[in-house]
């Protein structure tokens, strides 16, 4: 049975991403933001979602993908009859003026390797889903594609004419080419390229070197860091779950969602692997997002927002082909409508560290007891409501046991919090709180299997529970967290580490595809009971689900090991970050080193 692989490199420059194959297409890409329409996009279709790609004439013989050592930037490697070439790709990302300089500029250099080799270059942008077909116009040494929202501008030393006619050339000296939104590049091409390559290579390296990754298998960990960074849109300081929608969680399933959006809960757990390598920046961008998004709050929080704090995201169905014909091809979120009242918990835990570590110089920390208290508030207002929980269940309203473990964190982090801030009120609350919460955490416990379970009134597993353990509701030494787990496992353990999320039936059926966050949360509550080693072997199978480049999805196949979902998954680089962080911390001495 062959396995399903997305054969992407990701690059991004926490202004958007692009998602290039290895034929060097650029099948994914959206502008001006995450959230808007794709400029190419023929992951989602191959005749409205247009191209821009390097080819050979005579077609490829062999191709190779990788980054430039601990940055976000991207080789390929092509082969073909007449020679080979290298195409690196990157957005442009540094330091400068006392800002971080991130344009919507893509850049590409194409360089000759051996031989002589024949090129077709193919950039055919699209706009509104595939739905606009900007004209091409000749400028002195560019091409503009006019009809989009913004000047869009290819400025290149190839010829334009091969470009728009899609004629062959030899590449016999290095080429470059600078594709803008809005401001076109005005400076010199080939020096300008060079220098923003040097510049971007130095940023990554530098902001790798800065972070504390442990040994554990460091070169994943350091792969898993760079891919989180770039799903944080500085801007706002928003964080998505994924730059991508509709990529299936299993081959027909409908189960194709829009994930370029900001979940609270994912949020929560990027923001601790962040936290886990001493990268705090994030954390603070993504307050001053929180304030901005929730000061008109008054009612309740949504499990979502926009990038740009929309709260409106309504779910649509395009006419597109989907990928490998997987539709609907659906962009909005109509979770944003749902009640999660899990999302209370994770705004305060994800602010704890503001409040309580030390090594973070932030005024603002002082002056915002009201967003806490409001919060807390929201806890005790909905703490009676049935939720769709964690897993977003469109006809399943339950008291899930995930929801009252982070009411249990999120008002143990106000608890701490109010010492901060000397505020008592706060205080007496959350301490109230974090009582009724352990009160219905108890009643979803189920005395025959020694377990929690889903909710309460049922009895059956859901992964969302192995936090229990992971945030010490039970601690890993004792016997109730690994009775819990061997409940757990034993229902929901699909075997070499991959994990179910639940496996009784939804809105869509059952569930057919394992979900890596889940495994590991499982690996990680493996280490957290004192079973190392199976924490240590599973790790490493789990790591064998990537693709060439060591890019995670959302879903694996247990039965082919299939990637499904959308991709890279940010849910998943984090759990890989925080899972290699707790073994490594269970370890006198790292014995998997790569």
């Amino acid at each position: 049975m062959t396995r399903h692989s997305y054969d992407y490199g990701v690059i991004g420059n926490c202004a958007y991403t692009a998602h290039i194959h290895k034929d060097t297409n650029i099948a994914w890409m959206c502008w001006p933001k995450f959230d808007s329409s794709f400029i190419f996009g023929k992951m989602l279709d191959t005749e409205k979602g247009g191209n821009f790609c390097i080819s050979p004439s005579e077609g490829i013989k062999r191709t190779h993908q990788y980054y430039i050592e601990n940055t976000n930037i991207l080789c390929t490697e092509i082969t073909s009859a007449s020679g080979s070439y290298r195409v690196t790709d990157f957005a442009p990302r540094f330091f400068q003026q006392d800002r971080y300089y991130k344009p919507l500029m893509l850049i590409r250099k194409i360089e000759r390797l051996d031989g002589s080799p024949n090129l077709v270059v193919r950039c055919k942008p699209k706009g509104n889903y595939g739905e606009l077909d900007p004209e091409p116009s000749f400028g002195s040494n560019h091409i503009r594609f006019l009809g989009l929202d913004s000047a869009v501008r290819l400025t290149t030393n190839i010829s334009l004419t091969h470009i728009l006619d899609e004629q062959s050339f030899v590449l016999n000296e290095t080429k470059y080419m600078v594709l803008t939104w809005g401001p076109p590049l005005e400076a010199a091409l080939e020096e300008t390229s060079e220098s923003f390559l040097i510049k971007t290579t130095k940023y990554w390296q530098g902001w790798i070197k800065s972070a504390n990754i442990v040994n554990f298998y460091q070169r994943n960990a350091i792969r898993s860091a760079l891919i989180l960074k770039i799903h944080q849109y500085e801007d706002t300081g928003a964080i998505v779950a994924a730059t991508t929608t509709s990529l299936p969680e299993s081959p027909g399933s409908t189960r194709n969602w829009d994930y370029r959006f900001c979940w609270m809960r994912d949020t929560y757990y990027t923001l601790n692997a962040f936290n886990n390598i001493g990268h705090f920046e994030e954390s603070e961008k993504y307050f001053h997002y929180i304030l901005n998004t929730t000061s008109e709050e008054n009612d309740r929080y949504q499990p979502l927002y926009g990038i740009d704090g929309r709260k409106k995201l309504v779910e649509e169905e395009l006419p597109l082909q989907g990928y490998l014909d997987n539709q609907p091809v659906r962009i909005g979120n109509d979770a944003y409508t749902h009640i999660q009242n899990d999302v209370y918990g994770q705004v305060l835990v994800s602010l704890l560290p503001l409040f309580n570590d030390m090594r973070i110089i932030f005024d603002e920390r002082y002056n915002t007891p009201e967003l806490i208290f409001k919060t807390l508030k929201m806890i005790e207002k909905t703490f009676d409501e049935k939720d769709a929980g964690l897993w977003e269940f469109r006809n399943l309203a339950q008291h899930h046991c995930y929801t009252y473990l982070f009411h249990w964190a999120g008002s143990s982090a106000a608890i701490k919090i109010a010492r901060t801030l000397k505020d008592k009120k706060i205080g007496e609350l959350a301490t109230k709180l974090k009582a009724r919460s352990t009160e219905m955490i108890e009643k979803c416990y189920v005395p025959k299997k020694k377990a929690y379970a889903q909710a309460v009134g049922v009895d059956r597993m859901d992964a969302s529970n192995l936090q229990l353990i992971l945030m010490n509701y039970l601690p890993g030494q004792t016997q109730a967290a690994k009775d819990h787990l061997k409940a757990m496992e034993k229902e929901l353990h699909a075997g070499d580490g991959l994990f179910y999320r639940y496996l009784h039936e939804d809105d869509f059926g059952k569930p057919e595809s394992t979900f890596l966050i889940c495994a590991f949360w499982y690996v990680e509550a493996l280490a957290c009971v004192g079973r190392i080693d199976e924490a240590q072997s599973y790790f490493q199978k789990l790591n064998e689900y990537s693709n060439h480049l060591g890019l995670l999805s959302e879903d694996v196949n247990a039965k082919d090991g299939s990637m499904w979902g959308n991709f890279p998954q940010a849910y998943s680089h984090v759990g890989l970050l925080n899972a290699a962080s707790r073994i490594s911390r269970k370890l006198d001495k790292p014995d998997f080193i790569d």
